[in-house]
């Protein structure tokens, strides 16, 4: 018996509608139909308080195959939650820009590291420029941060390419305006989420 039958029978026993169980396991009405249908499979945590609440183990809810489907999904879903809280972060963390002494300009012959608000050397547009591109950054960051536990949908499939292409266009930006250190600054960053995207995958 697989486990969406085990669950379904074991429901019953009890008299409970899904939406009643539903309520036990704190999780939505949606979710145990998805698994009473076999279209789904509990995580872990929801399939340890089945397990409590039915007073059986969870062996016996699973066969050893559905145990590793289900411990594979609960795997991913926690790199996928690693990964966008480290592109989060580093993505909020361009706000430093605005106040670190990370942009140069010369006065008076003199070399000067400023903060992007402190700067006055370049043409307004570059300057606006800088601006748009660092709040872009922090934009996606907030995003990510804000919408991890949305795991389907356009910004779930396109949240990692957007912050990336936004880093890459954010060092470019730095390098062709000669900021040796913003563009360290946003280089180190890429290379940070490129190694935690070959982790994940």
């Amino acid at each position: 018996m697989e486990l969406n039958e085990k669950l379904q029978e074991l429901r019953k026993q009890r008299g409970l509608t899904q939406e009643e169980l539903a309520g036990h396991l704190f999780v939505s009405r949606t979710a145990v139909s998805k698994w009473e249908s076999g279209r789904g499979y509990p995580n872990i945590d929801s399939l340890k308080a089945a397990a409590d609440f039915f007073g059986v183990t969870v062996d016996q809810l699973l066969s050893g195959e559905e145990l590793l489907t289900i411990a594979q999904k609960d795997l991913r879903q926690k790199e996928g939650r690693f990964c966008g809280l480290v592109f989060g972060l580093l993505d909020c963390s361009n706000a430093m820009l605005f106040w670190l002494p990370l942009f140069g300009q010369t006065t008076d012959g003199m070399v000067q590291e400023v903060s992007l608000f402190a700067l006055t050397q370049p043409q307004p547009w570059l300057k606006a420029f800088f601006f748009a591109v660092v709040m872009a950054m922090i934009a996606i960051g907030v995003l990510t941060l804000a919408l991890q536990s949305h795991t389907s949908g356009v910004w779930a499939k396109s949240k990692y390419a957007l912050s990336l292409g936004c880093n890459v266009l954010e060092a470019l930006i730095f390098i062709l305006s000669r900021q040796p250190y913003t563009a360290t600054f946003a280089f180190v960053f890429l290379i940070i989420k490129a190694l935690v995207l070959t982790k994940k995958r």
